[in-house]
């Protein structure tokens, strides 16, 4: 059940950022510096200038806010995000908001990049208060760091934004202090309610045991939970005909290739191949310099937002690998040698490892750096016939950008653009290659987006993976040079004497690059991918000795060895209120779906029953989440493909004698219901009693629930009668109560409960339906909300 919110944090988690106007980035006056002027993270120095008495995180804060009664204000980020950017010069650089957090906050700043540990953990816990998240993210936390509440990017004053008023941070600061004042015993008991909620939610993938036998059924399942956008590609929703935000997803589409080729399935295997297409065609690749922006603005992947990320280039040049040697496109090679182009030129170090990321912002303007106007790509080309092709390849019509500006991108595939300039596509190249340089020339002219020095050891083991997979199939020497490389700098620098890992290398101002903080598992993951990557493409024994070394290392200082799998914290990193076992594909891949892929192929590569055994236990133990939320998991769907492969007779025969359950997942998997009709009034079949059969020990939530936070779970029932809705009364039971100190006194019903009433006058039977909405919960976790439909 969600915690009981009071009514003003309710709204502040409503808040957010998408479509409010950037403010206007004029010079801001200088503050002298604050602590954060001493951290490596650029991020941070971005802040370490605001009048705010910003602190990083640590025991100092901390102490403070417990000395001094107050509460702590957190803020997250990264020094590549938009909004981040924003809320710095509207917010952050305002002398009275500073003065109001010194009053009554102690303020810790955070690099969501440098510290991932902190920003899941309280992400999550924004989730689950309600809140769909976003960056930066800020949250209000009591003195021992246990989450409140909080919401996204804040003004600095109330605004209108269409109908509504967007609270001012000003206003939220007043009314924290207010229920600081008030409701202090409230608040705390909140932050214990979100906090266990969060805890709940960060186990949520590994909590149901899995007692039955890993299948290539699951394998199926998960292929099987995307919907993909018949038009354009990608994945998201049909209900919504795919429009909205589109971002590639470099785990989900290397698992549905490799599916598609073991399973022969085409189709699956044409929604894949265009979506690569698509993004390849479109303004999230840049036509000129090379490399992908973060995700696409809409649904056709022309429109981009800007920034360009380390994790995302990488992921997607080992992709574009990937899908040439199951399907030689030469497309996909063209997409991989610029993104390499790119990353060569604007992302690697003199030592040859990675820096993280490029701003989508330049001089305060989102995209500054990379759209044209007309006029100033025929300035630039000076020819109104290269003009005019150059606009004919990448769809130069009217604007689409901000009304005023354009976005290259390729409108339709070069080969049938090239059938209507009856050309061929190589004479079209021929005629585009110096052009495109051109334009490159005078775009790195331009005022250039910042750019995050920082090397990352979990982004760099990407990367280095993307160049070997890149060499392999493209039978490229220096690809394969400049991973092996990258990878000779990390196992020299980021690696301790005792064979761990640091998570970064970068420097404080004054002083030299040096590794720094602890590992997290996806450092020991993905860096692992990069060395049996090289290995693949190599076959130098020292990368797979490497790998396994680094595997090893992870098992130790990572894995349960109780329950299987992985934390994402080493067992003596500093303690947050929650610790996660992170299961999860997102923008990058989960450290346990990683790492149990990267178990499985040191199984194959060294036939050592050890991988294989803890292969097979980390996949039980992330079974749960491929049963209840098969689409989340992609990795660890493809390395359970790939480990029945492996797995030994005995193994298979001993997880086949007890039939694998399948996992609640919705409401309908616990919920039934039936519909007896008898007369009433000397009319037949006119009154009904509906029953519900619930699976102990779940429950759904009564009508009334007897509990103001709960009204919108409650279960209802509509009559439908031809079609529409009948609003005669209903009766519904009054069920169970259940007493909970912390969200307030609600009631329940139970298995067998019975919901009662009439049809219509002179209704035919035949022509009732009865839609019974319910959402069932067991201990406070509850399953996705259903609509039962029941004929009589």
């Amino acid at each position: 059940m969600p915690p009981r919110l009071f009514a003003f944090a309710a709204a502040v988690l409503l808040v957010a950022a998408a479509g409010t106007p950037a403010a206007d980035p004029k010079e801001k006056p200088k503050f002298p510096a604050n602590r954060l002027a001493k951290e490596s993270s650029p991020y941070l120095l971005q802040h370490a200038h605001n009048p705010v008495d910003w602190y990083p995180w640590g025991a100092e804060a901390f102490e403070k806010a417990k000395r001094e009664g107050k509460l702590v204000f957190l803020s997250i980020g990264y020094s590549s995000c938009h909004w981040c950017h924003v809320m710095e010069r509207e917010t952050f650089s305002d002398p009275d908001i500073a003065k109001l957090l010194a009053a009554n906050f102690v303020c810790i700043k955070v690099d969501r990049e440098e510290r991932p540990d902190i920003d899941d953990v309280y992400m999550t816990a924004l989730n689950v208060a309600g809140d769909s998240g976003g960056w930066p993210l800020s949250m209000f936390l009591t003195p021992d760091g246990k989450p409140i509440f909080g919401g996204t990017y804040f003004p600095p004053k109330d605004k209108k934004v269409g109908d509504a008023t967007q609270l001012g941070f000003s206003t939220v600061l007043g009314k924290v202090n207010e229920l600081m004042a008030k409701e202090k015993d409230g608040l705390f008991k909140q932050a214990d309610k979100v906090a266990e909620m969060t805890n709940d939610a960060l186990a949520r993938g590994t909590r149901f045991q899995l007692v039955g036998a890993l299948t290539r059924e699951m394998v199926a399942e998960a292929a099987g939970a995307y919907e993909f956008d018949p038009v354009y590609g990608g994945t998201g929703s049909k209900d919504r005909d795919f429009k909205g935000t589109k971002f590639p997803r470099p785990s989900v589409y290397g698992f549905l290739l490799h599916h598609a080729a073991r399973t022969k399935d085409a189709a699956l295997a044409g929604s894949v191949r265009l979506t690569l297409r698509q993004m390849a065609l479109g303004g999230i690749f840049d036509h000129l310099g090379g490399g992908f922006h973060r995700y696409s603005t809409e649904r056709t992947w022309a429109v981009p937002h800007f920034e360009k990320m380390l994790y995302d280039n990488a992921q997607l040049t080992e992709l574009y690998a990937e899908a040439f040697r199951l399907d030689a496109d030469p497309l996909y090679r063209r997409v991989v040698a610029d993104t390499l182009a790119f990353v060569a030129r604007d992302m690697t170090s003199p030592d040859g490892v990675f820096y993280s990321a490029l701003d989508a912002d330049t001089d305060g303007e989102e995209g500054k750096h990379y759209v044209w106007t007309g006029e100033e790509l025929g300035k630039v080309l000076g020819n109104a016939a290269d003009t005019e092709f150059v606009k004919t390849v990448y769809g130069v019509g009217a604007p689409n950008f901000e009304e005023k500006y354009h976005v290259l991108r390729l409108p339709k595939p070069l080969a049938e653009i090239a059938a209507d300039l009856k050309l061929t596509e190589a004479q079209v190249l021929e005629r585009l290659t110096p052009l495109r340089a051109r334009l490159l020339e005078a775009r790195e002219r331009r005022a250039k987006p910042f750019r995050d020095t920082k090397v990352i050891t979990s982004w760099n083991g990407l990367m280095i993976a993307g160049y070997a997979k890149a060499g392999e199939v493209f039978h490229e020497p220096a690809h394969t040079a400049a991973a092996a490389k990258a990878a000779d700098f990390l196992l020299r620098t980021v690696r301790t004497p005792d064979g761990r890992l640091k998570h970064l290398y970068a420097a404080v101002p004054g002083e030299r690059p040096a590794a720094r903080g602890n590992a997290f598992l996806e450092d020991y993951a993905f860096l692992t991918h990069g060395l049996l990557n090289l290995h693949d493409a190599t076959g130098d024994k020292r990368w797979l000795d490497e790998a396994k070394a680094l595997t090893d290392a992870a098992a130790k200082w990572h894995g349960d060895d109780a329950r299987g799998g992985f934390y994402f914290t080493a067992h003596d990193h500093e303690k947050l209120f929650a610790r996660a076992k992170d299961g999860y594909d997102g923008a990058t891949p989960s450290g346990n779906g990683m790492v149990v892929r990267n178990l499985v192929r040191l199984a194959s590569k060294t036939d050592d029953a050890k991988y294989r055994e803890l292969a097979g236990k980390s996949l039980r133990a992330f079974a749960g989440m491929l049963r209840s939320s098969p689409g989340a998991a992609p990795n660890t769907a493809r390395a359970l493909d790939q480990w029945l492969d492996i797995a030994t007779k005995d193994s298979v025969a001993a997880d086949a004698k007890t039939p694998t359950p399948k996992m609640p997942r919705e409401s309908s998997d616990v919920v039934s219901a039936v519909v007896k009709l008898t007369p009433v009034g000397g009319q037949p079949n006119r009154a009904f009693t509906l029953t519900l059969t619930i699976a102990a020990p779940f429950h759904v939530y009564a009508n009334p629930t007897g509990n103001d936070t709960l009204v919108g779970s409650k279960t209802t029932v509509a009559i439908v009668v031809g079609g529409k809705e009948n609003d005669d009364p209903i009766a519904y039971p009054v069920g169970s109560t259940v007493k909970d100190a912390t969200t307030g006194d609600y009631r329940i019903y139970a298995d067998g409960t019975r919901i009662t009433g009439t049809l219509p006058a002179g209704v035919d039977p035949a022509t009732v339906e009865f839609r019974v909405r319910v959402i069932a919960c067991r201990e406070g976790r509850c399953l996705l909300p259903s609509t039962l439909r029941v004929k009589p």
